[in-house]
């Protein structure tokens, strides 16, 4: 963790791969993520926590499979929105956009429960900032 303030515009700055976030701090157990998006991402869950989003730039659309059914939630520049724990989601962004994340260290990208992972996807648990 740095003991320096972090410049968000720097550190999107600093890679281009799409669905590939990277860890800029810790808070506690937490990890607070930056990644570029664009097109889809994969349908999935995370079974044990929540998923906070905030949009930095662009649009980002999240698709939900809700027990009421299924429905998009759209989030400007400036939007935030938490999937509930369990809730099985999909986020797309088809003019791109940068998002902040903020979940548990070690939670995987692709969440608990999916089949193959597309090539565009990054599965990891996230990349240290300038790596």
């Amino acid at each position: 963790m740095s003991s320096e303030p972090i410049s968000l515009d720097k550190a999107l700055a600093s890679f281009d791969a799409l669905w590939s976030p990277r860890i800029i701090t810790s808070v506690n157990d937490y990890d607070v993520r930056v990644a570029k998006v664009e097109g889809e991402h994969i349908w999935h869950a995370h079974d044990d926590t929540d998923e906070f989003f905030l949009v930095l730039e662009g649009e980002l659309r999240i698709s939900l499979r809700e027990p009421a059914g299924e429905r998009t939630v759209l989030l400007p520049r400036g939007a935030v929105f938490t999937v509930p724990r369990g809730t099985e989601h999909r986020p797309y962004a088809p003019s791109g956009a940068a998002i902040l994340l903020f979940e548990p260290t070690g939670t995987p990208t692709v969440g608990d429960r999916h089949g193959e992972v597309p090539d565009h996807v990054d599965a990891t648990t996230g990349h240290a900032l300038g790596g």
